[in-house]
């Protein structure tokens, strides 16, 4: 589904990634670990459209989308959910989670009662700010959010910075059901242990370049991976 070849970017003139080549199957859960500063947000704002490519390709679908505005890879069927999780906090839940939809013409109510019946702690809240939630209710609002653009490839951004570890189950078990409902998922995420229990296949980024590749049992049995990212 997702195809990188050799791609690199920079900001001005400090290049941060440098030539990272992976790939993500329809169906699959990678997740891509490394180090605050490895890279790991360049490369899914790339993805995204955000951030401007210096080299490289990226194909979705087969296409190559590098030229493909930010807006129009959204219609395409890539969601992302940014680190931070970036809310409107003054508009209600219901209203951040139809802004998820800004790109569709179609009827939402069914989405919207499908985001209710995946995070019911949402639907007590659903008039309130965004800015009234727990962390948690935060972090499953932006996922619903990305979710109400009935993507086909979901970009996920640190989704347990900041939680309770109760919070980060019940968000990761969410994502795995997720996976298990056919949807398509790169995960960034620090929690090394956690991303690996629920990933298929993994890559770790070091210094904007991919070190290391495999499945997800074998980058975790990996020494290396266990001294640096799993405190083993």
């Amino acid at each position: 589904m997702l195809s990188i070849e050799a791609l690199k970017s920079a900001y001005g003139r400090i290049e941060v990634l440098h030539g990272v080549t992976l790939n993500v199957a329809e169906g699959e859960i990678v997740t891509l670990i490394g180090a605050n500063g490895a890279g790991k947000t360049t490369l899914l704002h790339a993805i995204s459209g955000v951030q401007p490519l210096t080299a490289g390709c990226i194909k979705f679908g087969g296409q190559p989308i590098e030229q493909i505005p930010a807006h129009l890879r959204v219609a395409l069927g890539i969601a992302q959910v940014p680190e931070g999780r970036q809310l409107f906090d003054p508009l209600s839940v219901q209203d951040n989670l139809k802004l998820g939809a800004w790109t569709r013409a179609d009827d939402i109510e069914a989405d919207l009662a499908r985001i209710r019946a995946i995070f019911p702690m949402l639907q007590a809240m659903w008039e309130k700010p965004a800015g009234n939630l727990s962390g948690g209710q935060q972090q499953m609002l932006a996922i619903g959010r990305a979710l109400m653009a009935k993507p086909k490839l979901l970009l996920l951004d640190e989704p347990s910075m900041g939680l309770a570890p109760n919070l980060v189950d019940q968000v990761l078990a969410i994502i795995r059901a997720l996976k298990d409902d056919g949807l398509t998922i790169l995960l960034v995420e620090q929690n090394a242990a956690a991303a690996l229990a629920i990933a298929d296949r993994a890559y770790v980024l070091e210094t904007g370049r991919i070190t290391l590749a495999g499945t997800a049992a074998e980058i975790q049995a990996d020494r290396r991976v266990q001294d640096a990212y799993l405190g083993l």
